[in-house]
């Protein structure tokens, strides 16, 4: 019986992370940069307090903001699906970082 021949695997693509139709961020910075203000523009609510006072976040406020794409607007009318599932960016708003918080420094 003669050996079997050797295959030569090739490299896939790269990829970072399991595919999906969204992207998440998450804002971190400083305290008191704003970082609370923008997660409130990009979500069009207010559903995390603004206040001018150090360490107003502390639990992680997350929301979904659709966008608005021509482009799919475009597929969605040349292929009718069944079903239409709108790109969004999920954006986190994590408290502010200060030296000693992987100790638990800085929650108040």
């Amino acid at each position: 019986m003669p050996p079997k021949k050797q295959v030569e695997e090739k490299p896939g693509a790269w990829s970072l992370g399991k595919f999906s139709r969204s992207l998440k961020v998450g804002l971190v910075g400083m305290p008191n940069v704003g970082k609370s203000t923008l997660y409130n523009s990009l979500s069009k609510s207010h559903h995390a307090a603004a206040e001018n006072f150090p360490f107003c976040t502390i639990e992680p406020n997350e929301t979904r903001a659709f966008m608005p794409d021509a482009r799919f607007d475009w597929l969605v009318e040349q292929h009718k699906p069944k079903s239409e599932v709108q790109p969004y960016l999920q954006v986190v708003d994590i408290a502010g970082l200060v030296s000693g918080a992987s100790t638990g420094a800085g929650l108040g």
